[in-house]
């Protein structure tokens, strides 16, 4: 009887065939999706962007350097949407701001706010000098 669940248990693995792998492993599009967010003009985390800021006394007491700022995008219904935050590294100029993305995908166009001062993301930072 044992003999015989040996030889039956032999003959179904047979049947099956010895255990073919998985190849798990295939190719990666973080590289691919990240141009194609460049391209759109999608900013991430760490990115060095360029804002726009009028320049004023306002401005300047209110927006420090290593400042957090939320930023907004305007919805179709003309409502203001928090959809990243930007780190302030430097003043450029009397009206611009250098600054980092370290929360969400933005874009040029969005605004960041702090209190009633806000500050136009204009292009990525290497245009910012």
């Amino acid at each position: 009887m044992i003999k015989n669940a040996k030889l039956l248990a032999v003959l179904l693995i047979s049947c099956m065939g010895p255990p073919q792998l998985a190849n798990a492993v295939s190719w990666s599009p973080l590289q691919e999706e990240r141009e194609e967010k460049a391209a759109k003009g999608i900013m991430e985390k760490g990115t060095i962007v360029c804002l726009f800021q009028s320049g004023t006394e306002d401005v300047k007491k209110a927006i420090n350097i290593n400042d957090i700022l939320p930023v907004y995008r305007e919805s179709k219904s003309h409502e203001l949407q928090e959809v990243g935050k930007i780190k302030v590294l430097s003043y450029v100029g009397e009206d611009y701001l250098k600054g980092e993305v370290v929360d969400g995908e933005l874009k040029v166009g969005d605004v960041a706010k702090k209190g009633d001062v806000a500050s136009l993301i204009i292009s990525s930072g290497d245009k910012c000098k």
